[in-house]
């Protein structure tokens, strides 16, 4: 029981921690600057839409004890592939921007080059999948910094001094409002790879089948609630900010949140806060990346921990030939959220397939809700693509 039940507070962390990545604090200071105290009202609808995905997908994968893309192939021939190509190609994506902040993030701490930065923090990743019992070392490494970036954002918002009785109000009654913000939020927390990572360590872990079922709840909702107080902290934070007529540096939002609220001391933890974010979320990325394809052939399989340090090298390659500017990082988290009424779409569909889940009965409740958030998100990417918000 120990064991699995730390296997799921490192499944719950690195699942968090792929979300909190430099997308998130970014999307984050962008749209609390945009929106102020409403912003608050985006991330409960983004709460409520996050946990009806991650306990839909977290369930389904548990009980048919198969990876998302086995089962997308075995709901209707050829999603599988397909799922697996959008997520891939997003995780790559999201990751040159992961490393492009934690170079960043050893930038504004010891004030070295970006470039240096970017090459150190991977060779960091690609040690931890060196070792043999890498899954161990993911799951300590993904705690240890999320804690530390929970206790250093709590602190900010402290000094930032948000007008809390506002941020409460309009967290109900909201003034504003934006799909794209809610396209965005939803989708750089639990949209492309990001709410596959924890239910496909627990696959590697053996935490499977109906028996599990209790604990995969908490799993999944432990995992959307770090990732959630992450997201609360920093709005908070920037609210406070923008409360007092600060305006936000947006070639960089979050960090002039931190010095704007704690002077150079914010500054410097802001360094630390993105590294630690970063770095994280390069390793949930590389991990749950690779994880959609190496059933695809024997030797991905057996080749794992080489292909995901190669997927770490080709993003960082990719970062010091092109760069990562801001706006990326936004339209990427906007890409995920895209992708995930496909990748929802199919584990729902699954759910109510014998072959795949046996006699598992999925819960009405939790497939009308799935079905809505589907429909929600789908609406929200289309209106986002025809207004060409996003671009």
């Amino acid at each position: 029981m120990k064991r699995n039940w730390n296997v799921l507070i490192g499944a719950a962390f690195l699942m968090a921690t792929s979300a909190i990545g430099p997308g998130f604090l970014t999307q984050t200071a962008v749209f609390t600057a945009q929106l102020g105290a409403s912003f608050g009202f985006i991330i409960l609808l983004s709460i409520i839409l996050d946990i009806v995905a991650q306990l839909n997908i977290w369930r389904v994968i548990i009980v048919a004890k198969k990876p998302a893309q086995q089962i997308a192939n075995q709901a209707i021939p050829g999603l599988g592939y397909a799922v697996a190509t959008l997520v891939f190609i997003g995780g790559l994506a999201f990751n040159i921007g992961n490393l492009a902040g934690a170079g960043l993030g050893l930038n504004v701490l010891f004030g070295t080059d970006v470039s240096y930065g970017v090459l150190t923090s991977a060779m960091i990743s690609i040690a931890i999948f060196i070792y043999k019992e890498a899954g161990k070392v993911m799951d300590f490494f993904t705690k240890m910094l999320g804690l530390v970036m929970i206790i250093l954002m709590s602190y900010v918002a402290y000094t930032s001094s948000p007008p809390l009785s506002e941020a409460l109000i309009r967290s109900v009654v909201p003034s504003k409002f934006s799909f794209e913000a809610v396209l965005t939020i939803v989708g750089g927390t639990v949209g492309g790879y990001i709410t596959f990572s924890g239910a496909h360590r627990l696959l590697d872990a053996n935490v499977l089948g109906k028996e599990n079922l209790g604990a995969v709840n908490r799993g999944a909702l432990s995992a959307i609630g770090i990732a959630s107080l992450m997201r609360i902290l920093l709005f908070l934070a920037a609210l406070g900010v923008i409360s007092k007529g600060d305006i936000l540096d947006f070639q960089n939002p979050p960090a002039s949140v931190f010095r704007l609220a704690s002077g150079q001391i914010g500054y410097k933890l802001f360094g630390l806060v993105m590294w630690s974010a970063a770095i994280s979320s390069v390793i949930g990325s590389a991990y749950t990346s690779v994880s959609f394809i190496k059933t695809f052939h024997p030797s991905i399989n057996r080749n794992n921990q080489v292909i995901i340090i190669i997927f770490i090298l080709i993003s960082c390659v990719s970062y010091l030939a092109v760069g990562q500017p801001i706006k990326t990082l936004i339209f990427v988290g906007a890409l995920n959220g895209l992708i995930l009424p496909i990748s929802l779409g199919a584990m729902i569909f699954a759910a109510y397939k014998r072959n795949i889940v046996g006699d598992y009965k999925q819960p009405l409740s939790l497939t009308i809700a799935a079905i809505v958030v589907i429909i929600l998100m789908a609406w929200m990417g289309l209106q986002a693509i025809a207004a060409l918000t996003i671009f």
